[in-house]
């Protein structure tokens, strides 16, 4: 199977915003340990906003000229997340990181693409081929 970049009809040139649904969601210790899928659900309708709105002040420096193309990768528990207006979501079979790499190598060439997450390896894996990385608090209130 060959990874690809879901398209945005509406916005194809707009930065393609990846989040690792685990990483984020496991940054702030808020019993989302007790429900998994249901972090990732929260997760996602917060994300819905930032689809529709744009992202926070500050979150991704420059910031996108219109709000981005968002995809949410779980992985484990949270598989069955269902997407919403604004945000795929992507699960995971093996590795959410891997499904990750896979999506940022996938986007079109010279698209902007920024992921989301705070795990070393994973950001050194995505700049090495060329995306930006923020940490959780880019999308957490």
């Amino acid at each position: 199977m060959t990874a690809r970049a879901p398209e945005n009809p509406e916005t194809p040139d707009s930065a393609l915003l990846v989040v690792d649904a685990a990483n984020v969601v496991g940054s702030v210790p808020d019993g989302w340990w007790r429900d998994r899928r249901g972090a990732a659900e929260r997760l996602r309708d917060l994300l819905a906003e930032y689809a529709r709105e744009g992202l926070p002040e500050g979150a991704v420096e420059p910031p996108p000229p219109a709000p981005p193309q968002i995809v949410l990768v779980v992985e484990g528990a949270a598989r069955g997340t269902a997407p919403v207006p604004g945000v795929a979501v992507e699960a995971a079979g093996g590795s959410g990181d891997d499904r990750i790499v896979e999506l940022v190598a996938a986007r079109a060439p010279g698209r902007r693409c920024v992921v989301v997450t705070a795990d070393r390896e994973l950001r050194e894996r995505v700049r090495a081929l060329g995306a930006e990385v923020v940490g959780p608090r880019a999308v957490r209130p």
